[in-house]
């Protein structure tokens, strides 16, 4: 049994920062890609930000410059660091990962989701 725990979510104000975390436990053989999806009120859900087992990163747009995205493989945990967030910041934010469950299986989970609202 695989699971993705999220935490760090919350309410914070423009231009404040909060760290959300990704820890994967379970039966994994390897983790490949992990990353933060979004998905705010009435939008669909849409990339944050990813990053491989070799530590190469990928952000949307919206929010290079201000967040920045790590890992620890050894703890199988993902970092989302977000800086100078804004009201359009605002959604659940799910974590998302590519992991090897055995010699030949690969499968995609999602965490939960965790909720951050920027706000004043």
């Amino acid at each position: 049994q695989v699971q993705l725990v999220e935490s760090g979510g919350g309410l914070v104000q423009p231009g404040g920062s909060l760290r959300l975390s990704c820890a994967a436990s379970g039966s994994i053989f390897s983790i490949n890609a992990m990353g933060w999806y979004r998905q705010a009120p009435g939008k669909e859900r849409e990339l944050v930000a990813t990053i491989t087992s070799g530590h190469s990163t990928n952000y949307a747009d919206s929010v290079k410059g201000r967040f920045a995205l790590s890992r620890d493989n050894a703890k199988n945990t993902v970092y989302l660091q977000m800086n100078s967030l804004k009201p359009e910041d605002t959604a659940v934010y799910y974590c998302n990962a590519l992991l090897q469950t055995s010699a030949t299986t690969f499968m995609d989970y999602w965490g939960k989701g965790t909720l951050v609202t920027v706000s004043s």
